[in-house]
């Protein structure tokens, strides 16, 4: 492929194209289990369950919502519901009722795919309190009044459970479909058909369904795995949700283009992933920064070999210098990759290569990926800005989502007249082309009339002995209208005073930016895709703060 061609092809045949190249290759292993598919396999799989979705009466543009871990079958759907036209809706494995409630409403769909539970969350309950109909009627004709589009359930395992299908159940269906019926409803796909609706991690406000296309989602893991090098010898530890682009693009979709080996965790953890780097010796490595520092950190780390391992992606939120020295020089990956985008854009819209040195690794997320522009543009204006200075990052190609569904208002305020996707992201972009994400938005301190950008006293914070992690963010006050706050978590056996802070801060920033409110956490509020909310931040502040 040429380094500016977009691929006009669905997922379904980029994975028969996959197959053929690699059949005897591993595709799917999971170390904990035991449970390993070929690409052979594996296809096959994919096409017993696209059958059996399409025996059940799946039709082209019905939605399949999916509210599981990364458990086998959740890949195995991916591209079964793009092999029968079905659109994929990923469910938040964090979700309760309400939220629940809200998506299945917001999004209409037909079909909804569950496990039985997720640490505390029982999701065979809540779906039976949502729908108690299940519970009486007959499966395959499904009248719930709070849920008019809901037609079926389904059971993701062997097991069967009142008013779900359970998978043997969907497989065994799929002997109602010959094969000639399953070739014609992959022939009338189109590469620019909705195959998956991510909602908004909700960051702010309630979250949106976006719309993505094979093309968005395909040529956006071709160019991933790309700026990684991979081939079919490669192997990929993903230890991120699924749910989640990071881990169905970014991971999956970037395997699958090269013929790589996806070594999946069903949830983080880091004995796990350690253990899954060493024992199926995979060469490269996801995880946002949190997960790398647990590694690192971990009393284990050093039990394990991390020679195999060459490359992988850093993303979610900004990685501080030492961290990623130790992510190079400790677990071998000097070939380490960062990225940046949003859900909206597919969603790497930049992406650092194989050779960049540790600055560019650091300090920006990468230049433009092939195909996509990138600008930073005035807010105001929307006219792009001269390198080096600060402005929105926005972004057009074929990356930019189809829109959010049922939500046009938004889809313009998102993508403008002339297919410009705002990211809500502050950024600068370098002669070279290099962009730097300098906080969002909203995320901008205004104390007193000067602005402070929350990344840069982190940066800062990151370099003080005992920090292991810092946010900031602002902290509503009567007389500035802002002051800044600093949300800590120490390294083990460390302690630090808020005025030890301040200390180490005096004489070294100006004083406008010496955090005023210091405490100190064991974790950060985030989404579950591994973004920190610093929107609910700013509420612990003002709870911890209100004389402020």
């Amino acid at each position: 492929m040429e380094r500016t061609a977009v691929r006009e092809i669905t997922l379904g045949r980029l994975l028969d194209e996959t197959i053929e190249k690699f059949p005897d290759n591993d595709c799917l292993v999971y170390v904990d289990r035991d449970f390993r598919l070929t690409y052979r396999q594996f296809g096959d799989l994919v096409d017993k369950v696209a059958k059996g979705l399409m025996g059940l009466g799946l039709g082209r543009g019905d939605k399949l919502a999916v509210w599981a871990t990364n458990v086998p079958y959740w890949v195995v759907l991916q591209f079964a519901t793009a092999k029968a036209g079905v659109i994929l809706l990923t469910v938040n494995t964090h979700y309760r009722t309400h939220e629940l409630e809200y998506l299945l409403k917001q999004s209409e769909t037909e079909n909804l795919m569950l496990i039985e539970s997720f640490r505390d969350n029982d999701y065979m309950g809540m779906v039976y309190e949502l729908v108690p109909e299940l519970r009486a009627q007959e499966r395959g004709y499904l009248h719930s009044e709070k849920f008019p589009f809901l037609k079926r359930v389904f059971f993701m395992g062997q097991e069967k459970h009142r008013g779900m299908y359970s998978i043997p159940e969907v497989i065994a269906m799929g002997a109602m479909v010959s094969d000639e019926e399953y070739e014609a409803r992959q022939a009338e796909l189109d590469p620019h058909d909705v195959v998956n609706m991510q909602y908004t991690s909700g960051t702010t406000g309630f979250p949106k369904g976006v719309m993505l296309t094979h093309s968005n989602v395909g040529n956006n893991g071709y160019w991933i795995g790309q700026n990684q090098a991979f081939t079919h010898k490669d192997r990929v530890c993903l230890p991120v949700p699924l749910f989640h682009c990071f881990g169905c693009v970014l991971g999956v979709l970037a395997a699958i283009n090269h013929g790589a080996t996806l070594v999946i965790l069903e949830q983080f953890d880091p004995l796990q992933a350690m253990a899954a780097v060493d024992q199926e010796k995979c060469t490269a490595l996801y995880g946002v920064p949190t997960m790398y520092i647990s590694i690192l950190e971990h009393k284990m780390f050093s039990k394990f070999d991390y020679s195999s391992l060459r490359t992988g992606i850093m993303a979610g939120s900004p990685c501080p210098v030492p961290v990623m020295r130790q992510v190079i020089e400790q677990m071998n990956m000097r070939e380490i990759t960062i990225c940046y985008g949003l859900t909206e854009g597919s969603p790497v819209m930049t992406q650092t290569s194989v050779d960049e040195d540790i600055r560019h690794r650091t300090e920006t997320v990468g230049p433009a990926m092939p195909g996509i522009e990138v600008r930073v543009v005035d807010p105001e204006t929307n006219q792009e800005v001269p390198r080096g200075t600060q402005g929105e990052v926005v972004c057009r190609g074929y990356n930019v989502m189809k829109g959010y569904y049922k939500n046009p208002e938004a889809t313009a305020k998102a993508i403008d007249s002339e297919g410009w996707l705002h990211s809500g992201d502050l950024g600068v972009m370098d002669q070279d082309g290099y962009l730097a994400i300098t906080g969002r938005l909203k995320d901008m301190i205004i104390r007193g009339g000067e602005n402070v950008y929350p990344r840069e006293i982190e940066e800062f914070l990151y370099s003080m002995p005992g920090v292991s992690d810092v946010q900031v963010a602002g902290v509503p006050s009567r007389k500035m209208g802002e002051e800044v706050g600093a949300f800590i978590k120490l390294k083990p056996g460390a302690s630090l005073e808020p005025e030890d802070i301040a200390d180490y801060c005096r004489g070294k920033i100006s004083r406008y930016k010496v955090p005023k409110y210091v405490t100190f956490v064991e974790e950060y509020p985030m989404t579950a895709s591994g973004k920190i909310q610093k929107f609910k931040l700013r509420e612990m502040a003002q709870e911890l703060f209100p004389e402020a």
